[in-house]
């Protein structure tokens, strides 16, 4: 669905150890350094889409979106569980409830959510195949 998602960060080297590590736990390979320029970025890249981190073009400080969520697919709940606990290993902190099964109107899914070290937050997401 999305070409490619991109975040502000304010440490790029630390985010880049973060993003090394939860989407590591994921196969994917750790971001490539781009510099545009003006600032330095870092993009993760897979057969369906992109990601990125990036320091913001304007000079101003990165800053998360309050309400925004950026969700990461899962291939099943261990993985999503690597995922979270690198994240915590690397400067995120974990929102919302634990990881694990919620109930809802799109069914049953295994939720783990944390927050990066600039406050943006992630959510890794299995969705169980429909029997």
């Amino acid at each position: 669905m999305f070409s490619h998602v991109i975040l502000g960060v304010n440490d790029i080297e630390a985010s880049k150890r973060f993003y090394d590590a939860v989407l590591g736990a994921l196969g994917i390979k750790p971001g490539i350094h781009n510099h545009n320029g003006v600032v330095d970025r870092y993009f993760y890249r897979t057969p369906t889409g992109s990601f990125g981190i990036t320091q913001p073009l304007n000079g101003e400080p990165a800053t998360h979106a309050n309400g925004g969520t950026v969700g990461f697919n899962m291939t099943s709940p261990e993985q999503a569980d690597a995922f979270h606990a690198a994240g915590i290993a690397f400067g995120g902190t974990t929102c919302e409830d634990p990881p694990g099964w919620r109930e809802g109107s799109v069914g049953r899914l295994y939720l783990a959510y944390l927050r990066d070290p600039d406050g943006n937050k992630l959510c890794a997401l299995y969705r169980p195949p429909k029997v």
